[in-house]
């Protein structure tokens, strides 16, 4: 019987260990780089970590390894070389001249996987414009011919029929896909303010990919998101309602995971996606518990929280996955988070455990401290009144020649939302829980 199915991409997974950093660390990112090839429809055939003083400037690796990846192209016969560091142009470049084959840096394998998992019209804008911000600074006015042959770091977005794009074309449709993009924040705003006006606090559910943040939101809600074993299975966020033990009802959002090092270029398209996290009142924190990794998981989701300015919200953490830990490690692994978080419950979204402890907690997470700001708005920005009325409260404006002066209340881990636009530094409100309007 003929086997019709296509053939899986070869690869080959290069990593390089600087001289400071801890050897666990790079393997573990080795294994997750395994794990996302694997995800993308690729087959790891060889991993290899070479240890360096610097990374190679001109080749990313040095000039001995590359020879060496060389003569074992005949033995292994890979199709591509996935390398685990960003890439500059040059160095992609010097590799795929000398090597006579595809090379894949980290960031365009992650966004292949996106393209490949993107549902709604919206993850599919978000993937494209992050392709598209990445493929820019390598576009060299020539030929890339190894893009034309597809797979893997070619998939959606400007890889899919021709890449022999001019920049002036990819940045005329940079600005298109933002135009679009704004339009989709325009509707998500309003969705919001709906919310906002049901005077439900929210929950955004944030974590490590795969750590089981869709798995849980299908438990606790019955929302009947796709749960697969792969990472960056959800892309698109999905709001239900839930309620809790007090009675009170919330809404509580899944949302795109995180992972180590993910792409600046990302987090900017996805930024409709992620600004869930932003507004919501609480963070619920999923931790895949059995990872030998947690701790560094925990701090990569930590990361993007700090760049989204949502670091300081009130956070309750769920170490799920505790069915595959005995209760040693599962005592382990409370103590160890408990060092670093406030709220923290052991749990298993898979097998239903720990859910009552965890809406618990949910309940007693703290609210928001609010502060009192005084803004100036130049006219025609309009838009910064209406994020103060999502994210706290509007009580008065004023109209000055300079523009307007509004004053009201925002949580103090939003005040950078409105930075530019501050009169005065925040003050404590006399009132932590504020009515959204």
């Amino acid at each position: 019987m003929i086997d019709t199915r296509p053939r899986r991409e070869r690869a080959f997974l290069i990593g390089v260990l600087l001289r400071g950093t801890r050897p666990e660390l790079v393997e573990e990112q080795m294994r997750e780089l395994e794990e996302l090839t694997r995800t993308a429809g690729g087959e790891v055939v060889a991993t290899e970590v070479q240890r360096r003083d610097e990374v190679e400037p001109a080749l990313f690796v040095g000039r001995g390894k590359v020879a060496e990846l060389r003569e074992r192209r005949g033995e292994l016969q890979y199709d591509l070389l996935i390398c685990n560091e960003d890439l500059s142009p040059r160095q992609q470049r010097n590799l795929e001249r000398e090597l006579r084959t595809r090379v894949v840096d980290r960031t365009e394998l992650i966004l292949d996987i996106f393209a490949q998992h993107a549902r709604t019209r919206e993850g599919r804008l978000q993937v494209e414009s992050a392709q598209l911000h990445h493929l820019l600074p390598r576009l060299i006015g020539a030929y890339d011919y190894h893009r034309q042959m597809g797979g893997i770091g070619t998939r959606g977005g400007p890889g899919e029929a021709q890449i022999e794009v001019e920049r002036r074309r990819i940045r005329k449709r940079l600005r298109d896909l933002e135009q679009e993009l704004e339009h989709v924040r325009a509707q998500r705003d309003q969705q919001r303010a709906g919310r906002r006006r049901s005077e439900l606090d929210t929950v955004a559910i944030v974590g490590y990919t795969n750590a089981g943040k869709s798995t849980l939101l299908n438990r606790l809600t019955g929302a009947g998101v796709r749960v697969e074993n792969q990472l960056f299975a959800t892309l698109d966020p999905t709001t239900r309602r839930l309620q809790l033990p007090s009675g009170r009802a919330v809404l509580v959002t899944d949302t795109v995971g995180f992972i180590q090092k993910l792409p600046t270029d990302l987090v900017a398209a996805f930024r409709a996606t992620l600004e869930e996290v932003t507004y919501a009142d609480v963070v619920l924190h999923v931790v895949d518990a059995a990872a030998l990794s947690a701790a560094e998981q925990a701090t990569a989701v930590d990361e993007v929280l700090d760049e989204l300015g949502a670091a300081d919200k009130p956070r309750v953490v769920a170490l799920n996955k505790v069915d595959l830990l005995g209760p040693v490690g599962i005592r382990r692994a409370v103590q160890s988070f408990s060092g670093r978080y406030p709220l923290v419950a052991p749990i298993s979204a898979l097998a239903g455990r720990g859910l009552e402890a965890l809406l618990e907690a949910l309940d007693q997470a703290p609210e928001p401290e609010m502060v009192d700001v005084e803004l100036m708005v130049p006219y025609g920005r309009e838009g910064v009144l209406q994020e103060l009325r999502q994210v706290g409260g509007l009580e008065r404006t004023e109209y000055t020649q300079a523009g307007t002066l509004a004053r009201g209340r925002a949580p103090r881990g939003a005040l950078h939302r409105f930075e530019e636009f501050l009169v005065g530094a925040g003050v404590p409100s006399s009132s932590r829980r504020i009515a959204h309007g």
